[in-house]
């Protein structure tokens, strides 16, 4: 519920309301939320536990970045840029990325709230946007949930046609998974069933360990991904190196021209020189965006969080998976495309969006064509384990954001039933939220979509909505941040006429030039505008390829309906409240700085700074230490 009048509401979260914390007491492990043991005796527990360590948090966003975006989509971009464009196109979506996570990191790092995505909305610019942004991402994630179960079923089907094999002298006259073949004249066949259930079961099972459990078992996870990744650069390293010790050419070429429909036959267009290079490369962002989403699980995992003002969790964690990312993604895209021609059969993909299998993928191909046995089938089976273990994140995600929007009366509509639901899913058990588990694992049952014969097609447009959809949400924290920074500056000079803080409360907490601030990313407000900027020109323009004739209204709908969606629920918010008189809507913001209260950094040494070192006795044991404790900050 609210309270007061709409333009100065107080949060209320539908559990009991959190008073002030004194300022002695803001770096406790609780941070100001209620503990579950004292909750009033025969309430239903509502709150999750703080029990994850800095470097359970990492590694599960590590883990849920790293699924099938990177082994399977790497070559269309490849495909459609050619090598040298194709680094290029993941530095560029990097840098979106990065300032769309430093303006999440630092909101989240000053409160902790559960479903920062959307209460900084919410907050910030008006409740009907914070909602809507809520249901798309809680949506959007629902649907990369059953894409990864999709994709596991299509990399069973690992298969390569002899004539290819043939062609580069491949040691082994076949190369597949046979035993997960459907049989002849099957479209798909019941397997495909099979392995998608097997998925789905896992996801659901590791969901439901206690969420230390779950964090250690994400941060061996997220290591052996790590170790996967970085290895893949060697291994790519490794076959550039031979290739030319036997002189054989590496291919770093750019792609001149972009085709369409070349699937229709009679429907093809060309487009050529630089107009090609261009809108070649407007694909691939896109294409390599919804491989490189899920950073957002620093801030979901916020509430669950111990000691945010000693570790600096969410500055830390918010720094390093942008950078393991980007850098890791662009590396291992740059040296396997030096082993594959952008114009491999199996890399040419001219449908406007699909996401083929393991036989497509460039890095299965960099084996193939250079001989290499054994590789493949080790690829395959890993991207199996990887997409099925970013599936688990995501319905990790997913459920938090159910568990989050359950505590907010008013984002639900008004009925009894609905009430009741909500209510059921707003209940946790040792701190698991199981009832919002459940419910999101069940739109993974959309993954048995991969019994049909156009699966590829329907993996693709499901992956294009869902990075539609998170770049919408994207685009609203950066403009949310955009408002914070000014309001946190206004509360920093002492003007808080509008704002829930109480007299008590320092001003300096929120001087973003403080010492005790959790976490200042530089330049934020700059790239808060660069991140806004970039996230709504990749929604507009990002189905260009669905107008070129002949229109093709499901790529259209993949591609648009997010928007179409956000804006129905952002303005069903305000007909409910305000009439469908739009000229009657008001904005409803709440300036609330105070619950929970803004974390404060509780060590005078900052994390992931170098310390102080002894210059006149540069290779002392002290120097040794502090340099070795800088170099673990940032592994970890």
């Amino acid at each position: 519920m609210n309270v007061g009048s709409p333009g100065t509401m107080i949060e209320m979260s539908g559990a009991i309301p959190v008073p002030p914390v004194p300022p002695g007491n803001r770096n406790n492990p609780e941070n100001g939320a209620p503990n579950p043991s004292t909750q009033p005796p025969g309430f239903p527990k509502t709150e999750l536990s703080r029990v994850l360590k800095e470097r359970h948090v990492n590694m599960i966003a590590f883990s849920t970045c790293v699924g099938m975006g990177l082994f399977l989509q790497s070559g269309k971009v490849i495909f459609l840029v050619g090598q040298r464009l194709a680094f290029v196109v993941y530095l560029i979506s990097g840098l979106v990325l990065w300032c769309v996570a430093g303006a999440l990191g630092e909101m989240t790092a000053l409160f902790p709230v559960k479903g920062g995505l959307f209460v900084f909305p919410r907050r910030f610019l008006d409740a009907g946007v914070g909602y809507a942004a809520g249901w798309m991402v809680w949506f959007s994630s629902v649907v990369i949930i059953a894409s990864e179960v999709l994709a596991v079923a299509q990399l069973f089907n690992f298969n390569f046609p002899e004539r290819y094999l043939s062609g580069f002298k491949y040691p082994d006259p076949d190369l597949g998974w046979r035993f997960a073949q459907p049989k002849q004249g099957d479209e798909a066949g019941p397997k495909s069933a099979i392995w998608a259930g097997a998925s789905l079961l896992i996801m659901l099972a590791v969901n439901c360990l206690p969420v230390l459990w779950y964090g250690r078992l994400e941060y061996v996870i997220g290591i052996i991904k790590m170790i996967f990744v970085v290895g893949l650069v060697f291994f790519n390293v490794v076959v550039v190196v031979v290739r030319l010790r036997r002189r054989c050419p590496l291919h770093f070429d750019v792609a001149q021209n972009l085709t369409l429909h070349k699937d229709l036959p009679g429907h093809e267009v060309h487009y050529y020189g630089g107009t090609g290079r261009f809108l070649a490369l407007w694909s691939s962002l896109t294409t390599v965006m919804f491989s490189m989403i899920g950073f957002e699980m620093i801030s979901i995992t916020a509430p669950e969080n111990r000691d945010l003002g000693i570790t600096e969790t969410i500055k830390m964690g918010t720094r390093k998976i942008v950078l393991r990312i980007t850098l890791l993604y662009a590396l291992c895209t740059l040296v396997a495309s030096l082993n594959v021609p952008f114009r491999d059969e199996n890399l040419a993909d001219f449908t406007i969006h699909s996401i083929q299998g393991g036989q497509h993928s460039a890095f299965i191909l960099a084996a193939v064509r250079n001989r290499v046995r054994g590789w493949p089938n080790f690829f395959n089976g890993f991207f199996i384990f990887s997409a099925t273990s970013a599936g688990v994140n995501w319905l990790y995600l997913s459920s938090r954001i159910l568990h989050a929007l359950a505590g907010i009366e008013e984002a639900w509509p008004d009925y009894a039933v609905i009430s009741s639901v909500r209510t059921r899913l707003q209940r946790t058990h040792l701190g698991v939220p199981y009832n919002a588990i459940s419910t999101s694992w069940l739109f993974g049952l959309l993954g048995f979509l991969s019994t049909n014969s156009n699966s590829s097609k329907i993996l693709g447009r499901m992956a294009i909505f869902s990075a539609a959809s998170t770049l919408i949400v994207y685009a609203v924290i950066c403009l949310s941040y955009l408002e914070f920074y000014n309001v946190i500056n206004r509360a920093a000079r002492g003007l808080t006429q509008d704002m829930h803080i109480p007299p008590s409360q320092p001003s300096s907490t929120y001087n973003r030039d403080s010492a005790q601030y959790p976490y200042k990313s530089w330049g934020q407000w700059l790239k808060a505008f660069i991140g806004l900027g970039g996230c709504s020109l990749l929604v507009v323009f990002n189905g260009w390829q669905s107008f070129v004739p002949p229109f093709s209204s499901p790529d259209f709908v993949a591609s648009y309906v997010g928007l179409a969606i956000f804006a129905v629920m952002a303005m069903a918010y305000h007909i409910s409240l305000d009439g469908w008189d739009p000229r009657a809507w008001k904005r409803n913001v709440n300036y609330d700085l105070q619950h929970p209260p803004p974390t404060i950094v509780a060590t005078r040494e900052r994390v992931g700074r170098l310390g102080e070192v002894d210059i006149d006795n540069a290779f002392s044991r002290q120097n040794a230490n502090t340099f070795g404790s800088w170099i673990w900050a940032w592994l970890k």
